[in-house]
């Protein structure tokens, strides 16, 4: 995103927090930790742009896409859309604002209604927002099932009657029924084979083309988002700890936790044996965080200052588009320089 243009959206310091107390006895005897899914995060997501947000399961990647669209409420922090801070607005202020921001789940079978068909499902934003009713709404819904590569006679079907990829095709058109600007795509494709992966990672392309649209797309997997994403940011324990252009993210200097993420990237090639890079260590709790930078109890590069900070370091800019937030990321960029020096100087030798 160019410094002079405005976000479409913009997260301001956003925490959420959640209490671990499961009852009465838990509040009585004051046993309710809080666990920090999204603990201080601040991103821009430009118009018609993908966001790529990637990182270990349970690092608060799905946390983060909730609370924007306040399907959760922010402990902390703001959340700006086209300007409008959605956390100050009142329920029935954000409603007005739901059908411009919509979420697409990440199990196509749980987040549809087994007793609805799929006519009631895509229509259903259509009755709440009251765009559209009787004929309008019927072929509203045909529309919407062809634009995502089904047939029109599947509206009178039951979800149990799709396969995956089918029924995600159906949580889009239901995402698109209300002819939003921004939708948060919460690992749309990690539940489907590789070959229907690819299938739906064309048809969101295409319809950002299309519609204008603008995405949040959340993954554990590079390799997907590579695919797809025009920037990525990288997360850790509720922190973001790179974000920059896809080519810049996957090209060092990066930070040592995003270069252990890359390495872990399978290759399509039987005899590669490339430097896998295995951290040590467990991740720690969200309840109980490291002091410091939150990854230093499994950096390869840590040093002893890196745990006596107040807080994690903020992210340093590299470039115009690129931060990074380790201030030691230099020593990966010499460490990966010099491997390379090194195999070209194998490579002259043979």
């Amino acid at each position: 995103m160019s410094a002079d243009e405005e976000p479409l959206i913009e997260i301001d310091g956003l925490k959420k927090h959640y209490s671990t107390d499961e009852g009465l006895l838990d509040r009585i005897l004051g046993d309710a930790e809080t666990v920090k899914a999204v603990d201080g995060v601040d991103l821009e997501i430009a118009e018609g742009e993908t966001l790529g947000l990637v990182g270990e399961s349970g690092c608060g990647k799905s946390s983060l896409g909730r609370t924007m669209l306040g399907l959760e409420e922010p402990t902390e922090g703001s959340v700006y859309y086209d300007g409008e801070d959605l956390t100050e607005l009142s329920s029935a202020e954000l409603r007005d604002y739901r059908k411009d921001l919509q979420f697409v789940f990440q199990n196509p079978f749980a987040s549809l209604n087994p007793r609805l068909t799929v006519s009631d499902i895509v229509g259903e934003a259509l009755d709440v927002h009251g765009l559209a009713a009787g004929e309008e709404r019927a072929e509203r819904v045909e529309e919407l099932l062809e634009t995502v590569g089904l047939q029109a006679s599947h509206a009178s079907r039951y979800p149990h009657e799709f396969s995956g990829g089918q029924r995600q095709r159906i949580g889009i058109a239901r995402a698109l029924a209300v002819d939003p600007e921004f939708i948060v795509c919460d690992e749309p494709v990690s539940a489907l084979d590789v070959s229907v992966q690819a299938q739906i990672l064309n048809l969101l392309e295409d319809l950002q083309e299309d519609f204008g649209l603008s995405y949040l797309f959340i993954a554990h997997d590079l390799s997907v988002v590579e695919h797809i994403a025009d920037r990525i940011a990288v997360m850790y324990l509720g922190e973001i700890v790179e974000v920059g252009k896809t080519e810049e993210i996957f090209s060092p200097p990066y930070h040592p936790y995003t270069r252990s993420l890359l390495s872990a990237i399978p290759e399509p090639d039987p005899l590669w044996e490339g430097d896998r890079i295995i951290l040590e260590g467990t991740v720690p709790s969200p309840i109980n965080p490291p002091s410091g930078c939150k990854f230093h109890t499994r950096c390869p590069i840590a040093h002893d200052e890196c745990s006596e900070w107040d807080e994690h370091p903020d992210l340093e800019e590299v470039s115009s588009t690129h931060g990074i937030g380790c201030p030691f990321h230099e020593e990966i960029q010499d460490e990966v320089g010099s491997s390379a020096d090194s195999t070209g100087a194998e490579s002259t030798a043979d």
